[in-house]
């Protein structure tokens, strides 16, 4: 047995296995560590994306923070509103009442108007008369009367 198992033929056979075992073996290890290269790679980009998204949400909690005060002044000015249409309620409320008392003021003031155009009518025909009067005194000498 000593004979076959220091044979040149078996020893070349053995370490000839025993090479391309270790050879499936770095294949294997070096394919393994190419996936941990990729994926410390990943890890690394991540990192990187991590640390920007860092930054971005910092910024962002300024703009919030800067965005709550305008919300705040916002808040405010819509508050002095509501007061403004409030006031601007009761103002109407009272231009409400001045329009009923204006609304039956107006058919006295159109009747008062009527019995003005009525007087100017009856002033400007004694006026009428008048002046004729004035400009033809001799013409009630003859008939007619003098027409006041």
């Amino acid at each position: 047995m000593y004979r076959r198992v220091s044979s040149d033929r078996f020893m070349v056979l053995t370490t000839l296995g025993i090479v391309v075992v270790m050879a499936i073996f770095t294949w294997v290890m070096y394919g393994m560590a190419q996936q941990v290269f990729t994926m410390t790679d990943v890890m690394v980009e991540l990192n990187e994306s991590f640390q920007t998204m860092s930054a971005d949400i910092h910024t962002m909690s300024g703009n919030i923070e800067g965005m709550a005060g305008n919300i705040d002044e916002m808040s405010a000015n819509i508050n002095g509103m509501s007061g403004d249409m409030s006031a601007m309620n009761e103002n109407i409320s009272g231009m409400t009442g001045d329009i009923k008392t204006m609304a039956t003021s107006v058919p006295a003031m159109a009747d008062a108007v009527l019995s003005m155009a009525g007087s100017v009518d009856r002033m400007t025909k004694d006026i009428s008369r008048a002046t004729y009067a004035f400009t033809q005194p001799m013409s009630y000498m003859w008939g007619n009367v003098f027409p006041f």
